[in-house]
């Protein structure tokens, strides 16, 4: 069954994704287990990341200084990379980096 989730980059995060802050995503199903965070950062590494991705990824979870909202409540309250994605969940995405 494919899950659909929302995704929203901000904070400066946007400009890695060609711009577009908004996206609605659906995700096929997977063989081996559920859809947690850590398979959705290398789907969207994957599919939706247009630039830099030293910038988003580092290693297999997100760069330091980017917050992570699970419907609105901080990744780390929900499991990190382990929470287990359910239909219609929003993941945000914002950048607490800026240059200068």
């Amino acid at each position: 069954m494919e899950l659909v989730v929302s995704l929203e980059f901000s904070g400066g995060a946007e400009l890695l994704f060609d711009k577009v802050k908004n996206h609605e995503v659906s995700l096929p199903a997977r063989a081996n287990g559920p859809w947690t965070i850590k398979h959705l950062l290398v789907w969207i590494k994957d599919n939706l990341l247009k630039e830099r991705p030293e910038l988003f990824v580092q290693g297999d979870t997100v760069r330091p200084g980017i917050l992570v909202l699970i419907n609105d409540a901080d990744w780390e309250l929900m499991g990190e990379l382990n929470y287990e994605l359910k239909s219609k969940d929003r993941i945000v995405f914002i950048s607490t980096l800026h240059g200068g």
